[in-house]
C-alpha cells in the first residue's frame, strides 16, 4: 500500500507533538527509530498498538530505540491520549496528512463491505542513517514491541565498532 519500500531513504518530515513542539526526523539521526502511524487517539486497535509500546518502553529503549506515532488527530487529542495512558513518547499530530502522505499510508480501506479513505496501520523502522529497514504493513498491535525488537534482530545489522556482526546478537 505505500509506496515506500525497505532500503530507502525515510521522508523528512516535520510536525507537531502532542506539546505543541517541532518533531523531525532530522532530530532522530544517529538513532533507531519506530515511527508508526495509526488511524484514531483513543479507538480500542489504536489504544492496545499505544500500550503495548508504553509497557515495552524500556525494552525498545534498551535495544536504542526511540519511538513516534502519528495519526490525523490533533494536537489536543493527541495531548489527552498521552495523559490518559500515560505514554512516554512523542506523537505527531498530522490533520493535514504532510507525514501520512509522504509515508503513502493513507487510502481506500474496507469495513464489512464499505469502503472508505482512511489511515493504513503501518510502522516504518528506521536506521541510524535514515534508512528504512523494516515496513509492518499489518503491524500485530497487542505484540507490537517484541515484533520490532524480533524483526530488527533478524536483520542483518552491522554491529556498533568493536563488535561482530551478528544476527542474534
Amino acid at each position: 500500500m505505500t509506496h515506500l519500500t525497505e532500503g530507502m531513504k525515510a521522508p523528512a518530515f516535520t510536525g507537531k507533538s502532542q506539546d505543541g513542539k517541532p518533531v523531525s526526523l532530522s532530530s532522530y539521526k544517529g538513532k533507531k527509530l519506530v515511527l508508526y502511524f495509526y488511524p484514531e487517539d483513543g479507538t480500542p486497535t489504536c489504544t492496545v498498538q499505544a500500550c503495548n509500546l508504553r509497557d515495552n518502553f524500556g525494552l525498545l529503549k534498551n535495544e536504542g530505540f526511540e519511538v513516534i506515532g502519528v495519526s490525523p488527530d490533533d494536537i489536543e487529542k493527541h495531548k489527552k491520549f498521552e495523559t490518559k495512558y500515560d505514554l512516554p513518547f512523542e506523537l505527531i499530530a498530522d490533520p493535514k496528512h504532510k507525514v501520512i502522505d509522504a509515508y503513502g499510508v493513507w487510502g481506500e480501506k474496507q469495513l464489512y463491505g464499505r469502503k472508505y479513505m482512511g489511515l493504513h496501520r503501518t510502522t516504518f523502522l528506521i536506521d541510524e542513517k535514515g534508512v528504512i529497514r523494516k515496513i509492518f504493513l499489518k503491524p500485530k498491535s497487542a505484540q507490537h514491541a517484541e515484533e520490532i525488537i524480533k524483526a530488527w534482530k533478524s536483520l542483518d545489522v552491522p554491529a556498533k565498532p568493536g563488535k561482530r556482526a551478528s544476527k542474534h546478537s
